[in-house]
């Protein structure tokens, strides 16, 4: 059971709350719920059963949160709550049906299976014991009482069950993989004659009637959107750091007191790395038992690892320092003793096993070596808490002013100007989407303010007003003719290629010669495969959508490259060879059976979906 729950803990609420588990009221008592399951408004019944208001606005909150958390530049304001309300209650929707399906197959977790995994769960240990005080402050934090979040564990890991046996059953037929696997395999042998755009170019003519037919047509497109030319305060940590000097004193101390992370470590790490999946526990565990019974690393990474470069090596990623590796990665490797091996590590690549074979510690540089980066990394560590206080005053500066000049001279800050500023956004600045908005709002347009400071990028705060607005415009012809004339030009140009294109083709299929139509010379590529980087990718597109060469002759097709046209005769299609025994028929077969499970699951919901009584109020 445990080993299911295991497999399993990749559900869609263990996702949102970062895998956070419930310990049995055993260990808690009845004390530890706070709330209950009744008498609560609902957003919706789902066949009798309620999804309670306060369930469903919890998971509006993290759900919006995690979205803030995936944006480069986090900003409430870009968020759409209207929408992540829809899907959150779609979710909850969807959840509430999985767990009532589940429930009508008896399937159930019981306490001690809980008790039992949240005990392992590293997430709630303090120096490899569970801590009950780190699970208690993480269940509050989410709003929910114990019981009450206990309760919506032991539904999800259920309905994790019917989903983890339903993908795993997907099967794909041995015959049907090793197919796929000789088609990608597969290469071609063609040959191809170009015809450059300037072949024809000199023939093509665009009259002003077609110009001006083009922008009637068109004339949305050749809209000015509006403008703002605005006046902008830039408060950056960067140009703080520039104005302190740092004495020789200083710098020597600062030098002094870096020498131990100066001295650069590197490690020499092997690996075994498994992909991810249903069986990927138990085939670490299988390698960790045979290591223990003395088989040597450096076989079973080339036995088993799916990075096969660094399996030739017996494993062997060489030297390497912070910053290198996967987070996860060098937490493992920096924590183990030389000739040590880890336990699985997840990443994103999948699960390792990593063994610290050396340890290597570079000599401190002389100071004169580093004299400039220490200059600034201490300048930026002192400009750090004067940012903090000019930022601060600059807010409540701009706030009150009625321009920016009073702002920028009580604190030493030039004013800048951009000009052309759409409701796209425009150079930085202003390539930041909040800025934009607030420049373009009522307050700041027709009131006049200032937009408040906005922090743009890391420790860089700009605060900005409106000097000239300008309404969206239609663009005169005038204006545009010269960009619609270039634009019909490549375009007939296009046309009267293609047409020639498919001419020659016609006539080879006819029997003729490229001799014959002064056309040039072929050019022959051998056994090429898909993936030929040597060849223009819209070649090879074509090469592979041609129908196979029969006895009469080759096939024929034509391709728009990049700098005209592209005749092309495919002359073989080469098989490809699917190894019946190979890892990548092995690879193919197992992925093909997960996306057809995948797809089995995707069915089986939506049937529930279709099946159930949904009413919302």
């Amino acid at each position: 059971m445990l080993q299911d729950i295991r497999e399993n803990s990749q559900g869609t609420i263990a996702k949102i709350i970062i895998g956070l588990l419930v310990v049995s009221l055993s260990i808690w008592g009845m004390d530890a719920i706070v709330g209950g399951f009744s008498g609560e408004p609902e957003v919706a019944t789902v066949n009798g059963e309620d999804i309670t208001e306060r369930e469903f606005l919890r998971v509006v909150q993290m759900e919006s949160q995690r979205r803030l958390s995936a944006m480069e530049r986090p900003d409430p304001a870009m968020l759409n709550e209207d929408q992540i309300r829809k899907d959150v209650l779609d979710s909850l929707v969807q959840e509430q049906v999985l767990i009532q399906d589940a429930s009508a197959q008896g399937l159930a977790l019981n306490d001690a299976d809980i008790d039992a995994l949240i005990t392992q769960m590293p997430q709630f240990q303090v120096d490899g014991q569970f801590n009950r005080d780190r699970f208690v402050a993480s269940v509050r934090n989410l709003g929910m009482g114990v019981g009450e979040f206990r309760e919506a564990m032991r539904k999800q890991y259920v309905v994790n069950q019917i989903r983890g046996g339903i993908m795993q059953s997907g099967l794909v037929a041995d015959a049907n993989a090793a197919q796929l696997l000789r088609i990608q395999n597969q290469t071609r042998s063609f040959r191809v004659v170009q015809i450059p755009a300037s072949a024809v170019s000199d023939g093509v003519e665009v009259t002003d009637a077609e110009i001006e037919a083009f922008y009637e047509e068109n004339k949305s497109a050749f809209r000015q959107p509006e403008q703002v030319d605005a006046a902008y305060i830039t408060l950056s940590l960067g140009a703080l750091a520039e104005k302190i000097e740092i004495s020789q004193e200083d710098l020597e101390a600062y030098y002094a007191q870096r020498a131990g992370d100066l001295a650069r470590e590197e490690r020499r790490a092997s690996h075994i790395l498994i992909e991810d999946g249903a069986d990927a526990e138990q085939t670490i565990a299988s390698i960790q038992e045979r290591l223990e019974a003395g088989e040597s690393f450096e076989e079973l990474a080339q036995e088993f690892s799916v990075d096969t470069v660094s399996a030739k090596e017996g494993g062997d990623l060489g030297y390497a320092g912070r910053g290198v590796y996967d987070e996860a990665f060098e937490e493992a490797l920096f924590a183990l003793e030389e000739g040590e091996v880890s336990g699985s590590v997840k990443t994103s690549f999948g699960m390792h096993l990593i063994r610290l074979d050396d340890i290597r510690r570079s000599e401190v540089p002389a100071l004169e070596e580093l004299e400039q980066q220490l200059r600034t990394e201490l300048a930026r560590e002192r400009a750090q808490e004067k940012y903090a206080e000019v930022r601060s005053e600059l807010a409540d500066s701009a706030y009150a002013a009625d321009d920016l000049a009073g702002p920028a001279k009580e604190l030493g800050l030039e004013i800048r100007v951009a000009e052309g500023v759409t409701i796209e956004g425009g150079q930085a600045p202003f390539d930041h989407a909040g800025l934009v908005r607030q420049l373009f709002s009522e307050d700041v347009l027709e009131s006049g303010y200032n937009t408040e400071l906005i922090d743009v990028g890391d420790n860089v705060s700009v605060v900005a007003r409106a000097r000239e607005y300008r309404e969206a415009q239609q663009l005169p012809l005038a204006d545009v003719r010269d960009m619609i004339r270039s634009n019909l030009e490549a375009r007939k140009i296009r046309e009267v290629l293609d047409e020639r294109a498919q001419s020659i083709v016609a006539s080879l299929e006819k029997g003729e010669s490229l001799d014959t139509l002064n056309a040039g010379d072929w050019e022959g590529f051998e056994d090429q495969a898909r993936n030929a980087a040597d060849v223009d990718p819209q070649i090879m597109q074509t090469v592979f959508a041609l129908s196979r060469p029969n006895d009469s002759g080759a096939s024929y097709g034509t391709a728009m490259t990049r700098s005209g046209v592209a005749v092309i005769a495919l002359d073989a299609v080469n098989e490809g060879d699917a190894g019946d025994n190979s890892a990548d028929l092995d690879q193919l077969r197992k992925f093909m059976a997960s996306l057809e499970g995948q797809r089995e699951y995707a069915a089986y919901q939506q049937f529930l979906r279709n099946s159930a009584e949904v009413s919302r109020p």
